[in-house]
């Protein structure tokens, strides 16, 4: 089964913190994600630029769409980061988001399970 391991946390904190702390959360995040990609649990993990990047689309019920700047989120924490594993049961899922979250104190991590998954077509002709 694959989950998605999203990464929530203040963007206000993270994004302002030194470029040495950075680098140190980073350096324990490529630990736990050099042993889940040898062992075969980690597939794609992005880390996502601030929300002061985004874009919104959003869709009327008139049907016309709206394109926006910023993702307009009433939220404390935004979403920073997507992990995508592949594992046996929920509870191993959990087990890594538990590593992710040792490596990178004060974010919260949801784990959910991917209904729909299509493989990588870009290949294909």
């Amino acid at each position: 089964m694959q989950y998605a391991i999203l990464c929530y946390n203040e963007e206000d904190v993270v994004w302002s913190m030194s470029k040495e702390d950075d680098r140190t959360m980073m350096a324990r995040l490529n630990l736990v994600q050099d042993r889940l990609v040898k062992s075969g649990k980690l597939g794609v993990s992005l880390r996502l630029l601030p929300t002061t990047a985004a874009t919104t689309l959003r869709k009327a019920q008139n049907g016309e769409s709206l394109v926006l700047d910023g993702p307009f989120a009433e939220t404390k924490e935004q979403l920073l980061g997507v992990f995508i594993v592949d594992t046996e049961t929920l509870e191993e899922a959990l087990d890594i988001a538990r590593e992710l979250a040792g490596a990178k104190t004060g974010s919260t991590y949801e784990v959910r399970p991917i209904a729909l998954y299509f493989p990588d077509r870009r290949g294909a002709v």
